[in-house]
């Protein structure tokens, strides 16, 4: 199995009014070959491992947020996330804050005046088999949350599955 599209599982901590309220989201699987890794070292398995590229229009799309007043990573929570080995709920994990974290189930994400988002890594068994799905929810509060999405979905899209599967490539996974 690769990188494929899923449905939110119903196991994960997102809760089912938010996912079923936001104004969009997404969620993709990937097998998980080393099932000894704790779900920090799933995150940064996928989420310490961006490309260049990526992390350069990250900080681009940053620099233009906080011009606009919005609450938005540095530059170093970029180039270089601070790994750990334990995390607490309101610490932040890479550039975000956690809202969540289990075992299995890390939640991180950003409230901001456009629209918040949360990003769940999961752990999840299947049967036999085990797998990683990150899922992504966003709640928009105005037109330019709206606006903001409709040129960045695309571009999430891509990216969450590169990384996973970039993820699955290195056997990091």
């Amino acid at each position: 199995m690769h990188v494929v599209e899923c449905d939110i599982p119903a196991g994960s901590a997102l809760s089912r009014d938010a996912i079923r309220n936001a104004y969009f989201h997404d969620s993709w699987r990937a097998p998980l070959t080393r099932e000894g890794l704790g779900i920090v070292e799933i995150f940064f398995a996928l989420f310490g491992h961006t490309p260049l590229w990526m992390k350069l229009l990250l900080i681009v799309r940053n620099a233009a947020a906080r011009l606009c007043g919005l609450e938005a990573p540095n530059v170093g929570e970029i180039m270089k996330p601070a790994v750990r080995s334990e995390y607490r709920v309101g610490e932040k994990i890479g550039p975000w804050p956690i809202f969540f974290i289990a075992d299995n189930e890390i939640v991180a994400g950003r409230n901001n005046k456009h629209l918040d988002f949360r990003v769940s890594v999961l752990k999840a068994n299947d049967g036999d088999a085990a797998s990683v799905v990150v899922s992504t929810i966003c709640t928009v509060h105005n037109l330019f949350g709206r606006i903001y999405l409709f040129f960045i979905v695309p571009f999430h899209r891509s990216g969450v599955r590169s990384l996973m599967s970039n993820a699955v490539a290195a056997k990091r996974l």
